[in-house]
This record gives C-alpha cells, structure tokens and sequence, in this order.
C-alpha cells in the first residue's frame, strides 16, 4: 500500500527541497542585482537616449540641443516617452531572461515584474 511512488520518493523529495531552496536563494540574489541592471531605449534617430534600471526607474536622459524645438514641444515629450517606454522594456527583457535561467523557464508566481 505505501509503495505508490516508488521507493526512492522520500530521497528526491529531500533533493526537490534542497533545489527549491537554492533557487529560491538565488532568485532573492537576482532581485537584488536586478535593481542595478541598466537598459537604454532611443527615440528620434538616438537623438533621446533613456537609461532605466531593474527597479523600474529611470537613471538618466540625454537629449541633443538639436531636437529641442520650443515651437514643437510635443514632439520632444513624444520622444522622451518612446525612449522612456523602450528602456524600461529592454531592462526588463534583460532581467527576465536572468530570471529564466534560473528558473528553467518555469512561471513563478510573483516574479514576473520585479
């Protein structure tokens, strides 16, 4: 009757522990060096340059005199968010791609949008 699983179940129950264990202990890592990790996005030919960190924030933006139009404002506006929108995503793509080499591509709940 108690031999449903075989009869290595309790070792590779220990082993499947130890493992979660250490993802689990490398996932907090990665969250953590996730907020550093930098990603830039560019709008207008590179003349708007956005670089964003893991921790979904922005760390710099860069614009050329030459775009800055003060009779076209909304261009430049349209331009800081496209580069904006661009960064965070490839900050994002990188962390992902971290996370899923650790996980094995396995979805966790919860890690998805560090």
């Amino acid at each position: 009757m108690g031999k449903g699983f075989g009869g290595g179940f309790p070792g590779n129950m220990q082993d499947m522990m130890k493992q979660a264990q250490k993802m689990q202990q490398q996932l907090v890592q990665l969250q953590e060096e996730a907020k550093t990790e930098e990603a830039d996005g560019t709008a207008g030919g590179g003349m708007v340059k956005v670089v964003a960190l893991g921790s979904q924030q922005v760390k710099s933006i860069e614009i050329e005199k030459e775009v800055v139009n003060p009779d076209d404002v909304e261009m430049l506006q349209d331009l800081i968010v496209a580069a904006t929108n661009e960064a965070l995503n490839n900050v994002q793509k990188k962390v992902q791609e971290k996370m899923s080499k650790i996980t094995g591509g396995m979805n966790i709940p919860g890690l998805g949008g560090m």
